[in-house]
C-alpha cells in the first residue's frame, strides 16, 4: 500500500472527494431545515418523512430524491413503514416510486409485497405491479365481528381450486 504523502496532488483531491460526498448526501437529505421539499405534508402541516439506505441523491432541479440500497422508510403522519431496493420521492408530484422486493405496511397491519409501487400521497392510493409471471401479494385486516349490528355470519366455504396439468 502507497503511504498518503506518495499519491499525487490530483488523486488526493480525488479521495477526499470520494471520502466526503457520502457524508455531503446525507446531510442533504436528512437536514429538513436544508431540503424543505424533503418533508412531505399533509393537511396538519409539515409531518416527517424518513428513508434511510446505502445510499442516497437529490436532484435540486426536479427535487427528486433517489435512494438506493436497503431502503427503509418510515412515514408515522400516514402510519407507513416500506423496504424496497430502491425508492425515489418526487416531492412535486408528491409521489413515492418504490422498486425491487417492494414490502409495504400500513397501519401496522395491512401490507403489500410487490415488485414496483407506486404511492400517491395525496389520495392515498397504492399501485402495485408484480414481476413477470408473478402476481401482487396484499393482506388487509378486515373487521366482520359487527356488520350492520348483527353478528357476523360465517363465509361459505371456498371450493378447493382444481390443478391443470
Amino acid at each position: 500500500m502507497i503511504p498518503l504523502y506518495h499519491l499525487p496532488k490530483l488523486q488526493m483531491h480525488r479521495l477526499a472527494l470520494y471520502l466526503m460526498l457520502p457524508v455531503a448526501l446525507l446531510g442533504v437529505v436528512s437536514l429538513p431545515s436544508q431540503v424543505p421539499t424533503a418533508t412531505a405534508q399533509s393537511a396538519g402541516g409539515n409531518r416527517p418523512l424518513t428513508i434511510r439506505s446505502d445510499v442516497q441523491e437529490y436532484h435540486a432541479k426536479t427535487q427528486v430524491i433517489t435512494a438506493r440500497g436497503n431502503v427503509q422508510m418510515l412515514y408515522p403522519a400516514r402510519q407507513l413503514q416500506a423496504t424496497a431496493a430502491q425508492a425515489q420521492y418526487f416531492s412535486k408530484e408528491r409521489r413515492i416510486d418504490f422498486s425491487g422486493n417492494v414490502y409495504i405496511l400500513q397501519q401496522g397491519t395491512n401490507s403489500i409485497r410487490a415488485e414496483k409501487v407506486i404511492y400517491l400521497i395525496d389520495e392515498g392510493r397504492f399501485i402495485a405491479l408484480p414481476q413477470s409471471n408473478r402476481q401482487v401479494e396484499s393482506v388487509y385486516m378486515v373487521d366482520d365481528s359487527n356488520v350492520n349490528g348483527q353478528t357476523a355470519k360465517p363465509a361459505p366455504k371456498t371450493p378447493a381450486l382444481k390443478r391443470y396439468n
